[in-house]
This record gives structure tokens, C-alpha cells and sequence, in this order.
């Protein structure tokens, strides 16, 4: 009888567990929880209902729960709610598509072109009757 253990082909998805076979993130994120919901049952627990007193302590301790487990295209929570924020909020609406034409380019340089070929020609023009003017005299 052999025993089979499947072996993920990409290695880069393999995490690392440290303890109870938890990440150090989900580890972290049950301890915030932990840290939060324990006080907040205590609190709730005196107005003298112990399953209301749990219910929102599961209710305050949901978010914490959440940001350890979920991972949504390899990005846990908080980085996605950080996506969402930027393209929502801090980036603006109205991106428009800008390209480079290479045809008004060349437009714009023929054009500058013939005004610098105008000016050269004055010039030039202006100094022919320069020196017409001095041999006439």
C-alpha cells in the first residue's frame, strides 16, 4: 500500500506555517481578534445577557476573521481594499488615452521647417539689397 502526498507544481504559492498550521499573518490578525472580541464580550456581558454578549463579540471579531483567512488572487484583504481606495479615491476618474502621433510630428517639424526656410530667405534678401545699395552708391 503507498501513500500519496500531492506536491503543488508552483512553489511560490506554498506559505510558510509557524504555529497550528497558520501563517505569522493569520496568527497576527487571530490575535488582534482575540485582543478585541475577548474585552468586548466582557463589556456586553454586563448588561446581563451572555448570548447577546457573544453574538457581538463574534460580530466585533468578523472583520479581524476576514482579513486573516480571505486572499483573493494571491493579495489578502488589505491590500485589496488599498487597490479598491486608490482606484476609487485617490487616482483620477478620467484617465485619458494619450498617444504620441508620429504624423503631427512630422507635420509640426515640416511646418517649423519652412518658416525657418522663410526667415532664411529674408534674410538673405535683406542682404542682397544691403549690398546692392552699397555698390550703387
Amino acid at each position: 500500500m503507498a501513500a500519496y502526498i500531492s506536491v503543488p507544481r508552483d512553489l511560490t504559492k506554498v506559505k510558510s506555517k509557524v504555529f497550528f498550521n497558520m501563517t505569522k499573518r493569520q496568527m497576527i490578525c487571530f490575535g488582534l481578534a482575540a485582543l478585541v472580541g475577548v474585552p468586548s464580550f466582557f463589556l456586553f456581558k454586563r448588561s446581563g445577557n451572555i448570548s447577546l454578549a457573544a453574538i457581538c463579540m463574534i460580530i466585533v471579531m468578523m472583520p479581524f476573521f476576514f482579513l486573516a483567512i480571505y486572499e483573493r488572487d494571491g493579495m489578502p484583504m488589505e491590500m485589496l481594499a488599498q487597490h479598491f481606495v486608490e482606484a476609487k479615491f485617490i487616482r483620477p476618474q478620467d484617465r485619458p488615452f494619450c498617444t504620441n502621433n508620429y504624423y503631427t510630428f512630422l507635420v509640426r517639424q515640416s511646418q517649423a521647417e519652412k518658416e525657418v526656410n522663410e526667415i532664411v530667405e529674408k534674410a538673405e534678401k535683406r542682404k542682397e539689397k544691403r549690398i546692392r545699395s552699397a555698390n550703387a552708391k
